[in-house]
């Protein structure tokens, strides 16, 4: 068997595992004791999906058979979490003047900012999916007073009037929604993510 963890080959000795159902489930185990756990697997070069990994457990394994797993650690999550929120932390000031370099006229400089927000948005939220895997861990952070899905919900109706609001060049909304709805939520972002 040709076993790759995360893109490195690693050296697999069988003991009794016969079958890719047998050999997952002592993966498993294993990640488990570390804090681990599989995100997808690609058997024989075919992504396998989750709601299919019941097809391929009773595939035997040969020497042939070629199975690639991508894991996350808890630690990791954490340590991604914990980056997305010092970034936050950067942004907070920034947002801030975001309305007054529009009405400047520095539309791009503007548009960097905001294109930060969404990319460290958009990583954050990919930590807090992975954070689910670790029930533990999902259910420590709590923004305030909710779970990670609640504040994310009722966050993104912000962060669409801020898009809303960017696009018709509404600087006062901008300012507004900065200043009071994005920045405080950064900050409540930051003190969850500093409790960990």
């Amino acid at each position: 068997m040709i076993l790759k963890i995360n893109g490195e080959t690693v050296d697999v000795t069988l003991e009794n595992e016969k079958t890719v159902g047998d050999f997952l489930k002592s993966f498993e185990e294993e990640a488990a004791s570390n804090d681990a756990t599989t995100t997808s697997i690609v058997l024989d070069g075919k992504t396998v999906p989750a709601d299919q990994i019941d097809s391929v457990l009773d595939q035997p394994l040969s020497d042939s058979t070629k199975m690639e797993l991508t894991t996350v650690s808890q630690s990791a999550v954490i340590e991604e979490l914990k980056r997305c929120s010092g970034e936050f932390d950067q942004l907070k000031a920034t947002l801030e003047e975001v309305s007054v370099l529009l009405q400047s006229g520095k539309d791009s400089e503007a548009s960097a900012v905001i294109s930060n927000l969404a990319e460290t948005v958009g990583n954050f939220v990919i930590a807090a999916r992975y954070a689910t895997l670790f029930p533990s861990l999902y259910e420590k952070i709590l923004i305030d007073g909710k779970d990670i899905g609640t504040f994310f919900e009722e966050f993104t109706d912000i962060l669409k009037d801020f898009e809303t609001a960017m696009q018709d060049k509404d600087t006062v909304t901008v300012g507004d929604l900065s200043e009071y709805e994005i920045s405080p939520r950064l900050t409540m972002i930051s003190e969850a993510v500093g409790q960990l």
